[in-house]
């Protein structure tokens, strides 16, 4: 999920299967969409849990300022956090928000099931609905071509690093590694002088197969055909990926003896100083700040390291601000409203992105974090100089990704199966980490014998 000024084509569409018999519910069924006076209430997606208070009051100023341009419209924000093995149950138990965001693997799959409306009238009807960068918008569509949401926080994979790690095991944290071989010398040397682990990878609940997957694009391989119907697991460079986590592990010692993390724990130990680096979205910083009250002044974003080759590239992702199947048509169309005023109109309207940092700024939350582009580059350059006089974050401590991430291919998350197949690649990174006499052929092979029969099944 780019915010690349340069317009890739990206193919950003993915399935995933969501597995068990999936029932819809409503959220607010038909009868009880208006209120007495005739108003629409919706409810969306306000805030993860454990976010801090300042979060949730921006959300809700701007809940009050959408209603305030559609006096129409009831908008309850409520917390809610997309995850892909509780989804089903919660869409089963009329549990879901009128409007959510989903991961762009997952869009195509919920679409063809039904289980999020189709609201291309309501898109289209947009001023900015010819103005998308088409390989984003791709992400919104299902397999039909019709528009399931709009795209938002689209981001490609970075390296972020501790300075004050850095610092204290005598590397430079204004020059953070920009090769494999040197992440490797730099998380032994954080590790070796400060006790701290200097480089983790996530393993559990799908992310270690979607950082599997990013280092083996940034190697030059892949997972699977570009269609989705070949799974491609047992390659040259995940094998490459994997000794060299096996090598930083068992040899280095640089790991820390920790090896069962995911998006949010990673988040803590890091934000807590635990870990040198790690890769994540390029947009965790938010995350960083509002849940895990990390230090500004020790964080630093990096470019993802790529081998040489034609073929390397970052792996881009993103979310889809979708609305609930079940919503009637004016609860879709309120919804569609809502997601435009709050998360899609400061990405093209420079008066909305400096309206946007206001309230951003009232809560003191994190303005300026590198995303990537969901118009054209136009759009984007117009919205980032209106922005400038907001940003607190620390940007120049992000200028090794935000000058290098233009210069990289973004390339889309593989096209079927995602998440099931990320759950296959969990167990191989698991195993590399717990076992030091792991049988990385022998995994390879049988990880890619049962991602192809999941691939077969599709």
């Amino acid at each position: 999920m780019s915010h690349h000024p340069r317009r890739r084509a990206l193919a950003l569409a993915s399935v995933v299967a969501l597995t068990g018999p999936l029932l819809l519910a409503a959220c607010g069924s038909s009868d009880d969409d208006s209120d007495k006076s005739g108003k629409v209430t919706i409810t969306v997606e306000g805030w993860r849990p454990g976010d801090e208070q300042g979060t949730i009051d921006a959300v809700k100023k701007q809940a009050a300022a959408f209603m305030k341009e559609h006096p129409d419209v009831v908008v309850k924000p409520m917390e809610w956090e997309w995850n892909a093995e509780t989804f089903a149950t919660q869409l089963a138990g009329g549990q879901l928000p009128t409007t959510f965001r989903v991961p762009f693997t997952d869009t195509k799959g919920l679409a063809e099931r039904k289980q999020i409306a189709d609201v291309t009238e309501y898109v289209d009807a947009l001023p900015y609905a010819q103005d998308f960068n088409p390989s984003v918008l791709a992400a919104a569509q299902g397999t039909d071509g019709k528009v399931y949401g709009l795209p938002t926080d689209v981001y490609g994979v970075g390296l972020h690093y501790n300075r004050k790690l850095f610092q204290q095991a005598g590397l430079d944290p204004d020059k953070p590694p920009t090769t494999w071989d040197e992440v490797r010398a730099d998380a032994k040397a954080i590790a070796d002088k400060t006790g701290a682990a200097g480089y983790v990878q996530m393993t559990t609940n799908n992310t270690g197969g979607w950082m599997l997957t990013t280092l083996t694009y940034a190697l030059g391989g892949r997972m699977e055909s570009d269609d989705g119907a070949e799974a491609t697991i047992d390659n040259a460079a995940t094998k490459h990926g994997l000794e060299l986590l096996h090598s930083m592990r068992w040899d280095d010692h640089s790991m820390g003896s920790n090896t069962s993390f995911e998006w949010a724990p990673i988040n803590e130990a890091f934000a807590a100083g635990k870990i040198g680096m790690y890769m994540s979205g390029s947009d965790v910083y938010n995350a960083l700040v509002t849940t895990n009250q990390v230090d500004p002044s020790s964080y630093g974003l990096a470019a993802l390291p790529l081998a040489d080759g034609g073929s390397v590239g970052i792996l881009g992702g993103g979310s889809v601000a979708a609305v609930n199947a079940k919503a009637s048509a004016a609860q879709q169309k309120a919804a569609v409203a809502w997601n435009d005023f709050y998360r899609e109109r400061k990405n093209y309207d420079p008066e909305a992105a400096v309206a946007d940092a206001e309230v951003l700024k009232a809560s003191n939350q994190p303005i300026g974090t590198p995303t990537l582009p969901v118009f054209d580059e136009a759009t984007w350059q117009k919205v980032q100089d209106a922005l400038k006089p907001y940003v607190n974050v620390p940007r120049d401590q992000m200028t090794s990704f935000t000058d290098g991430v233009f210069q990289q291919t973004l390339i889309p998350e593989p096209a079927s199966q995602t998440q099931a197949v990320y759950g296959v690649l969990d167990a191989v990174v698991q195993k590399v980490l717990t076992d030091e006499h792991a049988d990385i052929d022998g995994l390879l092979a049988d990880a890619d014998k049962k991602a192809q029969q999941l691939l077969d099944a599709s």
